[in-house]
């Protein structure tokens, strides 16, 4: 799938650039290049739909002249001087951040398990051959089911970081993925469920997701009858009904540009209690086999492990270098610098601050599912929600709808509601009580790297309304 050497031509390429920089005089310049492979097959009303593969990658380059920067893209070197010109032009129109510089050099901690030599191996055949495993799987679990949606693939990506100030890094990361929406019809009565699951290793034929998206298109089968009016209630998310509000406003909030712009709801509250006691965030930028994780940041700065929150008091914001010198230079904050927290997507756009591989963890032991039903009581358990990008990041509110809803009375589930809104201020709600379930499952987030999380259960300041 990689073809042989394509490593090497990536560095070569990017040397081309270097030099061309270095014939303009560019003061300071960081490249970044990636070319990625793979193979996938889309899947459409239970069957296999389409089969595709091929590359794509390119080069970003980013200047830096008397603190202003510009940035460039490419995909072919033929076109590194129109680049340049490019980037230096930007910069010299930008404004100035007094004390911006480019990182130097400093050693980097190797991060495993991001590559696997399987999935190099892994062909179109192969992918169909699991595609008709998960096809049969899901007709196994429940013969009236369908597969309406989804795919699986394989890829890898060669990726090249080189910079004027001595950092070179190279590398090769694989990835494996599936997603599938899932259908029952019963008398006209649709109900479905999308999971996905995805790794840096050869993910087993029939991953868990498979199992987890039948079940939750059976369970929401036979809506209960119930009145319309709003109340507020506990809720029992699972880690995929909660990671996508939680990645839409936890991560922005913990970025040190938003506290000092107080665009986060946890500006000004450094060393204060800003989650319930229980509960601490890490984000851990060197997991072993992580989607996120790496050896050094999008700026070449070393990848770390920190605590964010801890016991539930703020002690830590996450910070690239840009923005640290920027916010210094416009006198929000006295003194900041990188944290390893610079995050880039890809050659089109320069590095910006986010997250890397973000835990939620608790100090209390977790609890099973039917402990946390037990606790609940009366409530609700939510497995997906729609419109989480229109959670506010500075305030916490949120105002969703589910159809993945199940109706709790007595710590028993008595059957789903057809649709649902469900609104609250999610910063509040995880500063009551909360309790964490005991199997984290990794996620995608909306802003920038990944979430693990677990079942959460949240006691105030949530309110369902039924449709």
């Amino acid at each position: 799938m990689l073809p042989d050497g394509a490593e090497d031509r990536l560095l070569s390429n990017a040397d081309q650039l270097a030099n061309v920089c270095r014939e303009n005089n560019v003061q300071q310049w960081d490249i970044i290049g990636f070319q990625a492979y793979g193979h996938q097959l889309d899947i459409e009303a239970g069957k296999i739909t389409m089969a595709g593969g091929g590359g794509e990658g390119g080069f970003g380059i980013r200047v830096v002249e008397d603190g202003r920067f510009g940035f460039a893209h490419l995909v072919d070197v033929s076109g590194a001087e129109r680049a340049v010109q490019q980037a230096l032009s930007i910069a010299r129109k930008s404004p100035k951040i007094a004390g911006f510089l480019l990182p130097s050099e400093q050693e980097a901690q190797d991060v495993p398990g991001r590559f696997d030599a399987e999935i190099l191996n892994v062909h179109p055949e192969d992918l169909l051959e699991q595609a008709d495993g998960v096809l049969s799987a899901v007709k196994g679990l429940d013969e009236r089911a369908i597969v309406t949606g989804g795919g699986v693939g394989v890829s890898a990506t060669a990726a090249c970081f080189m910079t004027s100030e001595g950092i070179l890094s190279t590398g090769i990361t694989t990835s494996h993925g599936i997603g599938l929406q899932v259908t029952i019809d019963v008398d006209g009565e649709l109900t479905s469920s999308y999971q996905g699951q995805s790794s840096r290793t050869k993910m087993e034929d029939v991953p868990s997701c498979v199992e987890r998206a039948v079940h939750w298109a059976q369970v929401t089968q036979n809506p209960l009858r119930v009145e319309s009016g709003a109340e507020e209630a506990p809720v029992l998310f699972t880690s995929e009904g909660f990671s996508p509000l939680f990645s839409m406003v936890v991560p922005p909030a913990l970025t040190g540009e938003k506290m000092v712009r107080n665009e986060s709801f946890w500006s000004e509250k450094m060393e204060q209690q800003v989650l319930h006691e229980s509960l601490s965030i890490t984000d851990n930028g060197l997991l072993a086999g992580g989607m996120a994780s790496g050896s050094r940041d999008g700026e070449g700065v070393p990848r770390r492990t920190q605590q964010l929150i801890e016991n539930g008091r703020l002690v830590k914001t996450l910070w690239s270098t840009r923005d640290a010198a920027q916010q210094v230079a416009e006198g929000r904050i006295d003194a900041a610098s990188s944290t390893g927290s610079a995050v880039s997507g890809g050659h089109q756009s320069p590095p910006s601050t986010g997250c890397t591989e973000l835990f939620l963890t608790s100090s209390k032991k977790g609890k099973s599912w039917d402990e946390l039903l037990q606790q609940m009581g009366d409530g609700y358990v939510v497995n997906g929600v729609m419109g989480a990008h229109t959670a506010n990041p500075s305030s916490g509110d949120f105002s969703v709808t589910t159809s993945s809803i199940l109706k709790v009375e007595g710590g028993e589930i008595i059957g789903p509601l057809k649709q649902a809104g469900l609104s609250g201020n999610l910063a509040r709600s995880l500063c009551e009580s909360v309790e964490l379930g005991v199997d984290v499952r990794r996620q995608g987030s909306y802003s920038s790297g990944s979430m693990h999380l677990p079942d959460v259960l949240l006691s105030y300041g949530l309110r369902i309304n039924p449709a």
